[in-house]
Formats: C-alpha cells, structure tokens, sequence
C-alpha cells in the first residue's frame, strides 16, 4: 500500500497569521540534506531489512540485529516490520523501483517468480550449509543455486488433547480405531480444515499422490492432479466425512474454537496454531501418522523461511553478511528460545533446552517427513483445482476419481500458453488518430472559450485540484488498467497480444457457454444478482420508509436508528456473521430450521440456495439505503395531496401508485442506479459468504476477475480484460438509466 501525503490547502479570504521563521528555515535545512547525494564517508552504511514476523518471533530477530549492528559500527541495520497480506505486493512493487530492502526474510514458495522476474540475487556456488538441515537447502535451491539462507521452517503437524486422548496415533489405521469414542453430540476426534488443500496435502502425499509427476522430484515437470493416490487421498477424506469423524464446512476459526472448547480431540496445523490455543488446554504435539494402506508417512508441505538478498540492493555484500550471521547457530539459538522458531541450524537443534523442548522435537521429527513446497511458478495454479477437488469430493457432487480427472482438466485450461504476440503498431496508430480526433474536437471549443475562462479563472482554480485528483485517482487507473487488457502475462514478463485476451473472453474459447467459469454464464448470473437485490432493496426500504413516516408510530426514531444499523456496520463483519449463521453443523438457522422440523440445509452445496444464502446477506445490508432515501423524499411530499386523493375516492394502493411513487421517483431513481452499481460490484459478499460455490456457479463478474488475477496463474491480462468489459456494461447500464430517469422526471 502506498502512503498517501495530503497537501495541505490554503484557505482564501482569511488573513494569514504571523509566522515564526525559525521553524520553516529548520525545515527547509533538513529538507536539503534529504535532497543532497551521500557522499563517502558521511555515514555508516545502512542495510535495510525486510520481514512480516509478530511477537516473540519480531522481538527476537530485532534483538539479533541490535547486536549485529552493535559489533559492526560501520554499518546501521534498519528493520522494517511489513504486515503479511500485504508484504509480497510491496516487494515486489518496490524493490526493482530501489525503494526496497537489501535483505528480506520471506516464505520460499515464490523463488521461481522472483528469479523470473531478477528480484533475488543468489548466493555464490560453494556457500557452506552443512549446519543447515538438508531439506531446507533443497527448498531454497532453485536452478541449481541457492537463492538464500534457510533460517526457520514450518509444516503441518498433529495436535492432541492430553485430556482427551493418552497419545496420538501412529498409523492410519489407529486413527480411525481411535475416532469413534471420540466423536459424537457435536465432538470430534479430528479437525482440519480438510476442505483446504494445504491441509489435504499429507494426505495426498501419504497415499503416493502428488501435483507434479512422481518422475519428477525437483517440481519442473508436468502437472498430474489425476495421479491414482490424490483419488485415493479424496475417498480417505470422504470417509472421514461421511462417518461423521470430521465437521462440514471447516474453516479455521470453527478448528480453533472446537479445540479450545474440549470438543475436538486432534487437529491438524501449524506452529500459527500455537498462539491460538487457550491457556486452559492440555495438549501435545506429535508428528502425523503414517497412512497404513501404503505405510509412507502423512507429508506435509515444508515452508521454509530463508534470508534473500535482493538482486536491486545498494549494499549486497553487506547484506549477505548479515544472512550468514542470522542462519548460524548461535543467532539460531536465540531465534528458537526467545522466538519459539523451529530453527534450520543443526547445531543449534541439538542444543539441549531446544533438544528437549516437546514442541520444538515435534515438528523436527515432522521435518524428516515433509515435502518442500515446489517453488515453480506453474504450482500457483493448482491450489484452486485442487480445493475444487475436496469441495466436489465432500459434497458428493463427484466420485474421488472424478474430482481428481477433473481438476486435472481444470489446471490444462487454466494453464494454456498466452495469446500469440502481435505487432503493437497498429494499436499504436489507431491510438494516435483517436488522440488527433479528440485534439481537433476539443481544441477549437476551449480556444472559443478562452475569454470565459479566464472570466472565470478563479472558479476554475477552486475546481481544479478536485478535477487533478479525479484524473490521478480514476483516470489514470484507468487507462493504464485497460492498457494491461492488452498484454500476457506469464513468467514475470508481458508480451503484448492487443485484443486476444478479450476474444477469448466474449468467444468462450477458455469454456463452454453453460460453465459456471465462462463470461457468459458469469454475467447472467451478475444480472440476476443485481436484479434481485435492487428489486429487494426497494421493496423493502420502501415499505419501511412509508411505515416509519406515519405519526401513529411511536418511537420512530429508535426504529430509524436500528434499521440503519444493518448498513452502518462494515460489510465484510456481517459478511463473516452470516457465513457463519449458514453453517451447515454449527449455524443459526440450520439450529433454528431443525427446531421446528424442517431438517438442516447445505447451503454452499447447490446454486440455488448458495445464490439465496448471498441474496439474503446482502439485502440485510442494502435496505437501510434505500429506506433512508425514501424517507428524506417522503419528508418533501405533502399529505395534502394524499389526503385530496382519499377524498376524490382513491384507496390506499391507488393513492400510492398515482401520488406517492411518481413524487418519488425523482429521488429513487438515482438511488436504484447507484445501487445497482454498488450491488453489480459487490465482491465482500460472494468472497466471503459462498465463496463461489459451488463450483463457481455463484461468482459475479468481478469476483471471477479476482479469480483471473490471483487464483489462476496470474493472468493480469485476462483480468484487466474482464474489468474493461464490466465498465463497459456498468457505462451502457448507467445511461440507459439515466434516459430512463430523465424522461420519467419530465
């Protein structure tokens, strides 16, 4: 995220006060030494140092930077905290324009796109690891070079409650002998989010599967989502499921609280796991078992978190420095017992108060088992596939062997080659002339306008900082929006393919018509979407409006402040308070529809209701809009008009249809074209409450842009493409309105 600096603005017509000099010249000197070029030997060297640790993992790394830049006065460490969501964005936006870090510490699962791109400079051929545990170099090593220091790992790994369970087990078989005593009114004995194919994945592993080709053990081969072991990982699931040993519908907050609250014997996480455990639980960490039908161990992925230096840092050697002293054992040491950081350093590992530290010699035993995550750029685009996979598979949409054959052919559409390259020319000249056109349309209009402008220069200067920040924040973005439209991106370069990317989107060259993922079908259901929450949003608002306005109501201003409540609560919480009412175990109104008979419903599991469960969160969010704005034009229609109405004989309907709505219109109108504007753009609520399911069916136009840019390779292009074509039809919509309104008001 960029930091905005607003300047501040002059106001006219108030006399200016007296000011001091003394802190302008102060200003204005530390202003010019910003400006002024380092010269040599001004100042010690400073190595910038990016990381996204919290807590005790922060405290500690900064504790060893202190200490580094202590013992090396000729240097000046400078750390630099970047919250996780957002910190592969910022680097990899600032660092190739030198706003960057010259050493950063980061997950490994990105090297491949950061050596596609030149972001990481890697370490010199013969750089002693031999204290770093072997799988953790691996990880790091891409192209047959080590891209950076393996500093500390993470994996998956099995929590147990002690006071639940005398020990975790070690096979497959013994889990499932064990999951019966402990499962039962509303208790599990396994919980994980097993619909989450990070978490499916020591499954996948431990029954022969895999994503690549089990030829290929660097990850550089062809992608197999159709390998017999990843269908049989999906039928182990799928039992788990159907025997009632593992939730419906797991998200990570539903883990956590079954864990805390004693009702969940065992789960399945990461050391993040360990800050979310309440004080009052009793537990153990233990490797996975081993899956009994192939005796291979249950394989994590492994992350391992390495110290890189960036390929634009102003001082890399001095930066490569500091990642050695933060890999060796003695940094290590104060890394895992003041960070509680599982530590790559062997040396260290072996030190006695890690060595017996029951969590610590947990997830190292789990190390000898896991599986680096491959760092190719082409595993971004399986994720996706593969939940589709577990989500068909728990749903019984499709049998294990189909999910697996499907996701396959899903990942092959996903992943086909960009567009051919093509000559920008063309586009370039067609440009040029529309920039011509436009010049010699306007030019002559503002040169017959030039007396009326300078009449009125003082009415154009006050406007003119609105219109230069409309032009920065909106057009600009636009422009250069659809500009990416017109590119390919794959592999960290954009090839330009001009109007291909939308070709394949309006000619469905990608999907069917009838898919759920084709633009068609999308925009279909976007328009069904927007209809039938403005249609819903006005009723609803109106009938709301035209009660409170009635004097025979008492405390009509509670009642207004309450219903506008809905609206004034930001969006994504009721967005998450309603996923959470439509669970399918654990929610609301599942609770309330078996109460009185009617049996629980999976919401997420077919259109129709995932549609009604989206429909139903966001008309609770949109009515309160519309009824304030009806409520203001309720307020300028006269009751004298009403009233003459009733007496000439109208009822109560007529009096609406023929007085009321048409006063009302005038008002509304822009209301109802705002809001279907907000409605046809409305991502929170599909993101967070179906998700898209099932099987995407529920997707509107711009959450399935989202998918294009970040779910699915990438493909910047496709996405810019789709945005274009969203305003286009949000362009022909708002006039079409806007005629409509005009001729209604006339």
């Amino acid at each position: 995220m960029v930091a905005r600096i607003e300047p501040a603005r002059r106001r006219h017509g108030i006399p200016s006060p007296a000011v001091d000099s003394a802190p302008v010249l102060a200003l204005l000197l530390l202003l010019l030494s910003w400006l002024a070029p380092a010269r040599a030997g001004d100042g010690p060297t400073e190595v910038t140092v990016w990381h996204a640790y919290r807590g005790e993992e922060r405290a500690a790394l900064e504790q060893l930077l202190d200490a580094y830049g202590a013992a090396h006065p000729e240097l000046r460490i400078v750390p630099l905290a970047v919250p996780y969501d957002s910190y592969f964005s910022k680097l990899e936006a600032a660092a190739p324009r030198g706003n960057g870090p010259d050493l950063f510490i980061a997950a490994h699962e990105r090297i491949g796109a950061w050596q596609a791109t030149g972001l990481v400079e890697p370490f010199p051929a013969g750089e002693d690891t031999s204290d770093l545990h072997p799988a953790t170099v691996r990880a790091l090593t891409y192209d047959d070079r080590l891209q950076g220091l393996p500093l500390a790992y993470k994996c998956l790994a099995l929590f147990w409650n002690r006071d639940l369970i005398d020990h975790p087990p070690a096979t497959t078989d013994e889990l499932v002998a064990m999951l019966p005593g402990l499962t039962g009114d509303k208790r599990f004995g396994l919980v994980y989010v097993h619909t989450d194919a990070y978490f499916h994945a020591p499954w996948m592993h431990g029954f022969g599967g895999g994503v690549f080709d089990a030829s290929d053990v660097e990850g550089h081969g062809k992608v197999a989502l159709d390998q017999p072991g990843n269908a049989a990982a999906l039928a182990f699931v799928l039992d788990l499921q159907d025997r009632g040993f593992l939730p419906e519908e797991p998200t990570s907050a539903l883990v956590t609280d079954l864990f805390n609250e004693g009702r969940a014997a065992m789960v399945i996480s990461g050391p993040w796991f360990l800050g979310e455990i309440g004080s009052q639980v009793h537990f153990g960490v233990a490797a996975l078992p081993t899956v009994s039908a192939t005796g291979q161990p249950a394989a994590p992925y492994l992350t391992v978190e390495g110290a890189f230096v960036s390929a634009y840092a102003k001082h890399a050697s001095a930066a490569r420095d500091l990642a050695r002293y933060l890999a060796a054992p003695e940094a290590a040491r104060v890394r895992a017992v003041q960070g509680r950081q599982a530590v790559t350093s062997q040396i260290a590992a072996a030190d006695p108060a890690i060595a017996t530290d029951p969590i610590l010699s947990a997830f190292r035993t789990q190390l000898d088992a896991a599986v680096p995550m491959p760092s190719v750029p082409e595993m971004a685009a399986t994720w996706e596939p593969q939940a589709r996979a577990l989500r068909r598979v728990t749903r019984h949409a499709l049998t294990p062997e189909a999910a697996a054959k499907a996701a396959q052919q899903e990942y092959d559409i996903v992943s086909r080659p960009p567009p051919p390259a093509t000559s920008p020319v063309p586009y370039l000249v067609v440009t040029g002339l529309a920039l011509l056109g436009a010049l010699g349309w306007f030019g002559p209009q503002v040169w017959r306008a030039r007396r009326a402008v300078l009449q009125w220069r003082f009415a154009y200067a006050y406007v003119a900082p609105a219109a230069l920040s409309m032009f920065a924040l909106v057009v600009v973005p636009f422009v250069l929006g659809a500009a990416v439209s017109l590119f390919a991106y794959r592999d960290g370069q954009f090839t330009f393919v001009g109007l291909a990317n939308f070709a394949n989107i309006i000619f469905a060259r990608d999907w069917p018509l009838t898919s759920p993922l084709s633009f068609w079908f999308t925009l279909a259901v976007t328009v069904l979407w927007t209809v039938s929450n403005v249609f819903l949003h006005v009723s609803i608002g109106l009938v709301l409006a035209m009660i409170l306005r009635e004097p025979w109501l008492r405390v009509r201003g509670v009642y207004r402040v309450l219903l506008i409540l809905p609206w004034a609560v930001p969006n994504y919480i009721t967005a998450l308070i309603w996923k959470g009412m439509f669970h399918r175990q654990f929610g609301a109104i599942n609770g309330f529809l078996e109460w009185i008979g009617v049996g629980t419903v999976s919401w997420f599991s077919q259109f129709s209701t995932a549609f009604a469960a989206n429909l139903v969160t966001n008309t609770w969010l949109g009515f309160p809009f519309m009824m304030v704005v009806t409520l203001g034009a309720l307020q300028s229609i006269p009751r004298d008009l009403e009233q003459a109405a009733e007496v000439d004989g109208a009822n109560a309907w007529q009096r609406f249809r023929h007085v009321t709505l048409p006063l009302l219109a005038p008002a509304l109108l822009p209301a109802v074209i705002l809001g279907s504007v907000w409605t046809f753009n409305m991502f929170n609520i599909i993101y967070l409450v179906s998700g898209g399911e099932p099987d995407g069916s529920t997707e509107i136009l711009i959450s399935e842009a989202y998918r294009w840019a970040f779910t699915r390779g990438h493909r910047y292009g496709y996405a810019s493409a789709y945005a274009v074509l969203i305003f286009f039809v949000l362009l022909g919509y708002s006039r079409l309105m806007n005629k409509v309104s005009g001729q209604k008001v006339l």
